[in-house]
């Protein structure tokens, strides 16, 4: 299936459980991938017959910046359900990342990644 790819997302938000991470908050990057027919649009070249990559980054933007929450799994479970209900998208995948994450030792970031559909709504 085709998809729409939005990758590196950075944004600053207070997710975590450490009471730091609350008030201090941190870098999250996140990418999102739409999967749908994108023959339409491609053929046709009209914006309305696929997903304005800019409605995606505000939407994905409205929740990392929103609500605290204590997990990235809880965080990417929101993104995923606002872009099936937002999207014409079939499935979504998301990837969370935490560069800052509170964990001793070096590391480049935690992540999670899911996979949602529609039927998951």
């Amino acid at each position: 299936m085709d998809k729409i790819i939005l990758e590196g997302m950075e944004f600053y938000g207070y997710h975590g459980t450490r009471p730091e991470e609350k008030t201090l908050g941190q870098k999250f990057i996140l990418d999102v991938e739409l999967f749908l027919d994108l023959r339409p649009a491609g053929i046709s070249d009209d914006l309305d017959r696929t997903v304005n990559y800019a409605r995606v980054f505000e939407t994905v933007q409205s929740i990392v910046c929103g609500r605290p929450r204590q997990l990235i799994e809880s965080l990417a479970e929101a993104v995923a359900k606002a872009l099936l209900e937002q999207f014409p998208a079939a499935q979504v995948k998301v990837h969370v990342k935490k560069p800052q994450a509170p964990v001793p030792g070096r590391f480049t970031w935690v992540a999670v990644e899911i996979t949602r559909g529609k039927d998951s709504l």
